[in-house]
C-alpha cells in the first residue's frame, strides 16, 4: 500500500503575526515555522500506525513550497515517512495547491491519500476536496477514525449532534481532524535516518490560480476589564447597554 500525506509548513500558534505591503502580503520575518498541526498529529501519524500494522507500506509525503519548507519535511522524514517531494512553488490558492499535490498523485498511483482538514494559517478546509475532485476519487472530510480491513476503510467522522461512519473502497482521499491520532515527537534514530532519505524538488505543472489576497486583517485588540461594584447596579446597566454591545 502507497500512502500520500500532504504536508503544509505553517506558522507557529506562538508567532507573532504582522503583515506588509499595505497588509496584503504575511510578514515572514522573525517567524518560527511548523508543520501544519493537522497535518503531523493526525495524517502523517495515522499513515505511521498503518505503516506499523502492515510493514509493506510505504509512506510519501508531498508539500508545496520553496526550498524553505525543507526543514519541517525533514522533521515528517524524521517522524516516519519513508521519502518526500516539494513541488517548487510558492502560492496561497487552494486550487493550484492542489492541481500540484493531484498532479503528484497521479504520478504515483497512490492507494490514500491523508490531509490535514485545514491548515492553522488560511483555515481554507478545500484542498482535500479539491485534489479528490482532480483526481475523481471519493473523499471523506473530518475524519476522526480511520480503519482498514484489505482495500476497505471504515471511516468515522463528526456531524452536527453526532458521528457519522462511512465504508469506501481505496483508492480514497480523507481529511482528518483531533481523534485520528496521538501525537508524536521524532527520536534521534528518526532524525538520524532523516538525513539520508529521499526528498525529490519537482517543478510545478501549469495551473489556474483562482483566487488572490485582497488584504489581511488583524482582529480588533482586546479592551480592558471593567469592574462594578454589585451595589451599583445603574452603572452596569449602562455599561451593558452602551459600551458591551459595542465590542
Amino acid at each position: 500500500m502507497k500512502i500520500l500525506v500532504c504536508i503544509s509548513k505553517t506558522p507557529d500558534t506562538t508567532a507573532k503575526i504582522a503583515f506588509t505591503d499595505n497588509n496584503t502580503k504575511f510578514d515572514a520575518n522573525g517567524v518560527q515555522w511548523i508543520i501544519n498541526p493537522y497535518d503531523e498529529w493526525y495524517s502523517l501519524v495515522r499513515a505511521i500506525e498503518l505503516k506499523e500494522a502492515d510493514a509493506s507500506a510505504a509512506i510519501h509525503l508531498v508539500t508545496v513550497g520553496g526550498a524553505d519548507a525543507e526543514p519541517i519535511i525533514r522533521k515528517a522524514l524524521a517522524l516516519g515517512g519513508d521519502e518526500a517531494i516539494r513541488v517548487n512553488a510558492d502560492s496561497s490558492d487552494s486550487f493550484y495547491i492542489a492541481s500540484q499535490i493531484a498532479e503528484v498523485a497521479k504520478q504515483g498511483s497512490y492507494d490514500l491519500i491523508f490531509t490535514g482538514k485545514e491548515t492553522i494559517d488560511y483555515n481554507g478546509s478545500s484542498i482535500g476536496g479539491m485534489v479528490a475532485e482532480l483526481l475523481d476519487l471519493p473523499y471523506i472530510s473530518l475524519a476522526t477514525k480511520f480503519e482498514l480491513s484489505g482495500k476497505k476503510a471504515t471511516v468515522t467522522r463528526e456531524i452536527e449532534g453526532g458521528e457519522e461512519v462511512n465504508e469506501a473502497e481505496l483508492p480514497l482521499v480523507v481529511s482528518t481532524q483531533k481523534g485520528m491520532a496521538e501525537a508524536r515527537i521524532p527520536n534521534m534514530r528518526g532524525i538520524m535516518a532523516a538525513r539520508t532519505k529521499p526528498l525529490k524538488a519537482v517543478e510545478p505543472v501549469a495551473a489556474e490560480t483562482l483566487t488572490s489576497v485582497a488584504a489581511f486583517g488583524l482582529p480588533p485588540a482586546k479592551v480592558g476589564v471593567k469592574l462594578v461594584s454589585p451595589d451599583n447596579v445603574d452603572e452596569l446597566v449602562h455599561l451593558l447597554h452602551e459600551e458591551a454591545k459595542a465590542i
